[in-house]
């Protein structure tokens, strides 16, 4: 029977927060609907094997950051993650036959630590000759990541009537203490320690001293790190950068005279103008359907496996509502301990872009690294995404090396468990919900009926101990730090990599990029060899039924495709996440959930 009640709560919490994420679900479906009939793909992969290349990357296209091996967006043929762009671009940078790249900017925020990562692969190309040409229609929210992106360009073109949004960054946080009380809902957690604020969602109706703090130090490292990239890139100083930004909105024409954008012009004329500049037939082709020249046969492979989203026991990946690999720990531990057997693999890159999740899960995948590292003698890398903090960081921390980029949010060691009490609201409801219970005092703790009682407080408190005190001792392990001194940065607290490299969570500042590189000189590889790079899995991409003798139609297949893209709103994917969190009696290791504006 309690089991039921506690089913019950859950399913009323989630039925809550599933009536909003519906309304966000109608709303983004239409506008990805319009958006989609005005994005179709003008480039597709013709002119693959000319001799002059423009490659034509879209930033407003939403992009898991590592390719899809279930959930909707397998659908697509020729599956493609940021970090596949990202190598691209990379390997663009080598191939004489790139001559640059023409970029349309986003029009909302993409991520800090995306935009890092992309500025430093068009700085790669500029420093090899590569132009970059990029056209905007203006960005009208999400902080300044979107311009941040595009910064570096060697021209930017502006849609006159286009407007530009950057004037700082926020990050909003849902609490929902006081929809939870008006229900007669009392959410009982134990966090550990201070700056573990994820249960704040359920038990606040504001942020605490300690969750302020923490977040404010986040956006003002990251609006930093933004000014001083942009004004880098645009030739003047942070001063100027910071007045040019904060005056926003400002109109095509005001950003033209503040330098922050070079001429007005139509995307058309600007794809024109820069395959003008790449020369006579010159062709564009799409980021996702170039190939770049391959490594010669018996090239040394370094294997790049991914995990991505909430972190989760068993073998269940991406879902409809997480589209993508997902981070279940049976999967990803084989994938690593498969990669790590095969014997052309040299070293790992281990992608992770991770709120965090279950400790348990996150333990499996840790010992799996640890195997690799012990038992196949071969180096792992982990290449931080926008987020790998908590769980994330948990199966990062035995790695031989860490990178991050600075705008990366990591950290938050820390661990939290409890349960929803809805007994008073089933009561308004005219139900009474009794519990019989046989056995010892922790014999019922999670079940929805009653509250903790002192004892079964004292004993969530001490099993949450365990839980913390294993994950510090992990991470002094292999930061090579005392228990004393991560204890100290730990506390549940997030850092941006900048300040994280600081207290010596990471080793390094970069992008996957910059990982690969350190994996090939762990591996002992000349830094001037070719590799091979070897996604694992393998991604074939489609569903055996949707072959091109099916009878679903193109029209369809991209019905499904925005349906996929409407659900990696950071909205909806907030909203998701606390619904399997508000079921979840696990204890976890994850980020609260946050929105960057």
């Amino acid at each position: 029977m309690k089991t039921f009640f506690a089913s019950l709560g859950g399913a009323l919490i989630g039925a809550i927060l599933g009536f909003i994420l519906l309304l966000f679900i109608g709303i983004g479906l239409i506008q990805l609907t319009v958006q989609g009939a005005m994005n179709e793909s003008q480039n597709g992969g013709a002119g693959a094997d000319a001799d002059s290349i423009v490659l034509t990357l879209d930033l407003r296209d939403s992009y898991s950051d590592q390719p899809a091996t279930t959930g909707p967006e397998v659908l697509f043929d020729t599956p493609v993650g940021f970090i596949d762009i990202l190598t691209r671009l990379d390997a663009a940078s080598r191939d004489e036959r790139v001559k640059g790249v023409f970029v349309r900017g986003s029009e909302y925020g993409i991520g800090s630590a995306r935009a890092e990562e992309l500025r430093d692969a068009f700085l790669t190309l500029k420093a090899a000759d590569k132009f970059i040409v990029a056209h905007s229609q203006g960005t009208y929210g999400g902080g300044p990541s979107a311009y941040r992106a595009i910064a570096s360009a060697d021209e930017i073109w502006v849609q006159p009537g286009s407007d530009l949004i950057a004037s700082g960054v926020a990050f909003e946080t849902l609490f929902l203490k006081g929809m939870f009380d008006n229900l007669s809902i009392d959410p009982e957690f134990v966090s550990l320690y201070e700056f573990k604020n994820a249960p704040n969602t359920y038990e606040e109706e504001d942020y605490t001293a300690p969750h302020r703090q923490a977040m404010t130090a986040l956006a003002e490292s990251i609006w930093s790190l933004s000014l001083s990239d942009i004004a880098t890139d645009r030739g003047f100083d942070v001063a100027t950068a910071r007045a040019a930004l904060e005056a926003t909105p400002l109109s095509a024409e005001q950003m033209i005279e503040r330098g922050l954008a070079d001429q007005t012009g139509w995307p058309e004329d600007t794809e024109k103008a820069a395959l003008d500049k790449a020369g006579e037939d010159a062709v564009a082709v799409s980021i996702a359907d170039y190939t770049p020249p391959s490594a010669p046969f018996g090239a040394p492979v370094i294997a790049i496996v991914g995990g991505q989203g909430p972190i989760v026991t068993n073998d269940a990946g991406g879902s409809l509502f997480q589209a993508g690999n997902g981070f279940a720990s049976d999967t990803v531990a084989a994938v690593l301990l498969e990669a790590g057997a095969d014997s052309d693999v040299e070293a790992i890159v281990f992608r992770v872009d991770s709120p965090g999740g279950s400790p348990i899960a996150s333990d499996q995948i840790w010992r799996a690294i640890e195997r690799i590292q012990t038992e196949q003698n071969k180096p792992v890398v982990v290449s931080m995404g926008s987020v790998a903090a908590s769980g994330g960081y948990y199966v990062s921390t035995g790695a031989d090396w860490i990178v991050a980029n600075r705008a990366t949010i990591t950290g938050s060691i820390g661990i939290f468990g409890g349960k929803f009490g809805i007994s008073e609201g089933l009561a308004r409801l005219g139900i009474n919900a009794s519990m019989i219970e046989v056995g010892g005092p922790f014999t019922g703790a999670f079940s929805s009926v009653d509250s903790f009682t002192d004892v079964q407080r004292d004993m969530m408190r001490q099993w949450l101990t365990r839980g913390y005190d294993r994950f510090l001792d992990l991470v002094a392990e292999g930061r090579d730090l005392s228990v004393e001194a991560v204890h100290e940065v730990a506390r549940g607290r997030v850092w941006s990599g900048e300040d994280a490299i600081e207290v010596k969570l990471v080793d390094e500042l970069g992008g996957i990029n910059a990982a690969i590189a350190k994996a090939k000189a762990l591996a002992e590889i000349e830094a001037e060899t070719e590799i091979r790079l070897v996604s694992y899995p393998m991604v074939t991409g489609g569903f055996p039924f949707f072959s091109a003798s099916a009878s679903a139609s193109t029209d369809q297949l991209q019905a499904l495709g925005r349906l996929s893209s409407a659900l990696q709103d950071p909205d909806l994917q907030a909203l998701m996440m606390e619904i399997e969190a508000a079921r979840s009696q696990r204890v976890q290791a994850r980020l609260p959930h946050f929105t960057e504006r």
